[in-house]
């Protein structure tokens, strides 16, 4: 009778297997009702063994998200080259793949635990969008943000997670489409709120001036003109 010896895994790669086990059984169960023992067994290793990994249940939870967390934060890096429309268009692009790759790791981390390391968790969750925020900020040239392009672009990162969340329940909506929306709903933000803000208009307008004719800017004015007739 022939055994295969079970290949031993180093310590990084074990801790990513703990840590990808934890973020599939938080997502799926609040982490209180997550044993250490569900853990080990979804893992294929001992109870011990994880506790040598992790002193507890809150630090793998915490590795978990904060593992999540560094992931979607690298989504939103983009070089700072071509029209503003298509540099969101590849974030979007980055920042679905992540949904879609790691849809539960997203759903823990943005909805996060009723009460095990809730500080340090909502922690995480502030800090990807405020680097999310740094980073809009950054391409559109702005150090020090005047209050309504704060909210235009703080909301924005507001609606990408939502709409993310949202999508992944059922996907009903296409994932390309939503993509291509969500800038657009960018774009909608500003221009809205540039009818209030003569700094804001400024803004609005340098950057459409930066955007080519087939640019995906505008296409939401195409999409805007072709509107259906009322039935």
């Amino acid at each position: 009778m022939t055994t295969v010896a079970r290949r031993r895994m180093g310590v990084e790669e074990r801790r990513e297997q703990l840590i990808a086990v934890a973020l599939d059984l938080f997502s799926h169960r609040s982490p209180e009702d997550v044993s250490i023992d569900e853990v080990a067994e979804a893992a294929g290793i001992s109870r011990p063994l994880v506790y040598h990994y992790f002193p507890g249940k809150q630090q793998l939870y915490e590795a978990a998200l904060r593992w999540a967390a560094d992931e979607l934060t690298a989504r939103f890096m983009e070089p700072h080259e071509g029209p503003l429309g298509a540099r969101l268009l590849r974030v979007m692009e980055r920042f679905f793949d992540f949904v879609e790759e790691h849809g539960r790791g997203f759903s823990a981390l943005m909805r996060g635990g009723p009460a095990i390391g809730s500080g340090r968790t909502g922690a995480m969750v502030d800090g990807v969008r405020q680097a999310a925020f740094e980073q809009i900020l950054a391409h559109l040239d702005v150090s020090r943000p005047f209050p309504r392009l704060e909210m235009v672009v703080r909301s924005w990162v507001s609606l990408a997670e939502t709409t993310a969340l949202l999508w992944l329940d059922g996907r009903r909506v296409p994932r390309t489409e939503l993509e291509r929306q969500l800038v657009h709903d960018f774009a909608a933000l500003a221009a809205v709120s540039a009818a209030y803000d003569a700094r804001m208009a400024r803004v609005v307008r340098r950057i459409l001036a930066a955007e080519p004719e087939n640019g995906i800017f505008a296409d939401l004015v195409g999409r805007l003109m072709d509107l259906p007739e009322p039935v």
